[in-house]
């Protein structure tokens, strides 16, 4: 039997990062076949009534939403992880627990990722947010493009330029944890225990009616709805600790290498192989001072060993980022039609194409591999000093960045072209 784990998440605060800057990072662990897109959507304004299509519900659409970076699953409407103009990062995580997974199709964790990052402009809104639409909707169905049907409850890391918030659920039910400082990871597994600053007003009642708590002890949202009698959680707690120790090791001075390291890093187990893989990764540096902008790399490809991190900033104008989307199907395609996953089209966008390319020279020529890699990671190196420059001064002129994620995988298909 295969457990499925799924990612690993993290978030930095002052004074554990370097300069005043929350870093924020996320390993989306999906099948190794599924492709992930990196996609702009601008800010929007919506008449009232209208609705929006979710991966698999239809539900009220909001009057504005705000402009958002998102890398997400190429079949599904909603998004491993993301950013929005507000500089809110939001990260998801599958956790099981006591609550059966196996509901009926509802809402994913993905989308209500992208709802809380379209929906809200801090990261207690996008709690406040994901917990409402959660108990009006429900979370359920299928999270991987497959009849087997892969279903899980969520926890979502959320950052703003001020703190963070761990969000975690068990059904409808919830309990939220805010974070004021330091340094936070989550992956497969419940990590909110005695201090809880919100939660579902009738969370512990529910508890207490399915004997999973008496009523008496000091309440601890993990133990009460956390079963741990599956390899799923195991392999979860080993990545989870390694993930903390990776952090503490550079406490006082995490920077955004410093995060991207951990998400390459295969020895912890972060930096996933095999049937379930690391197949897109982000990583986002955002300022306390509200002056600066917030910069979010992403690879929009597996491995982020053998990835090139591109950097996104929000402006007014952002070209599309034609080259990390995946071809549309519109109402043709198979997870559309009832029933659904009978069949599964090419979704590879032209970044994806090359990578695999690219990926495969580095698996079977040592010399020429180490080659590419090096150019990658010069190339990569480049735009983090560009972008320092912003990080520490401010955008002198935003139309040099309306191009910058466009512009950086252009340069990344130029490293690979030449090899």
């Amino acid at each position: 039997m295969m457990y499925p784990s799924s990612c690993d998440t993290f978030v930095a605060l002052p004074p554990s990062t370097e300069g005043q800057r929350i870093i924020f990072g996320k390993n989306s662990d999906r099948p190794c076949d599924e492709v992930q897109e990196v996609l702009y959507f601008p800010a929007r304004d919506y008449d009232a009534g209208e609705k929006v299509e979710c991966t698999y519900i239809e539900i009220e659409q909001a009057a504005h939403t705000h402009a958002v970076i998102l890398s997400r699953p190429a079949w599904l409407w909603g998004a491993e992880m993301g950013a929005n103009e507000h500089q809110v990062c939001i990260g998801n995580e599958a956790v099981w627990g006591r609550e059966d997974a196996d509901g009926e199709e509802a809402l994913l964790g993905m989308d209500l990722v992208r709802l809380g990052l379209e929906r809200a402009d801090t990261a207690e809104k996008a709690v406040d947010i994901i917990t409402e639409l959660l108990e009006k909707y429900g979370q359920g169905g299928s999270c991987m493009e497959d009849v087997c049907g892969f279903t899980y409850h969520n926890s979502f890391l959320i950052s703003d330029r001020k703190e963070a918030w761990l969000l975690e659920t068990s059904g409808k039910y919830w309990a939220a944890e805010r974070v004021e400082d330091g340094y936070r990871n989550i992956s497969n597994q419940y990590g909110i225990t005695t201090k809880i600053d919100k939660e579902h007003p009738g969370m512990r009642e529910y508890a207490k009616s399915q004997g999973w708590w008496d009523g008496q002890a000091q309440f601890n949202f993990a133990e009460v709805y956390s079963f741990l009698t599956t390899g799923r959680i195991e392999a979860s707690g080993s990545r989870y600790c390694e993930g903390k120790n990776l952090l503490e090791k550079s406490n006082g001075h995490i920077n955004a290498k410093t995060m991207m390291d951990i998400l390459r890093d295969k020895d912890s187990g972060i930096n996933m192989e095999g049937m379930f893989m690391s197949t897109g990764s982000m990583v986002s540096v955002i300022p306390t001072d509200p002056a600066l902008p917030g910069v979010h790399f992403f690879t929009a490809t597996p491995d982020p060993e053998r990835s090139v991190f591109k950097p996104f900033v929000f402006v007014s104008e952002i070209k599309q980022l034609k080259q990390t989307s995946s071809p549309s199907y519109g109402l043709d395609d198979p997870v559309k039609k009832k029933p659904r996953f009978r069949s599964k089209p090419d979704r590879k966008h032209p970044l994806f194409v090359k990578h695999e390319v690219v990926a495969a020279i580095i698996e079977t020529n040592k010399d020429k591999g180490r080659k590419i890699l090096h150019n990658m990671r010069h190339l990569e190196k480049e735009k983090m000093d560009e972008m320092e420059k912003l990080l520490s001064f401010g955008i002198q002129d935003s139309t040099l960045l309306e191009n910058l994620f466009f512009d950086s995988v252009q340069e990344e298909l130029s490293v690979y072209g030449k090899s």
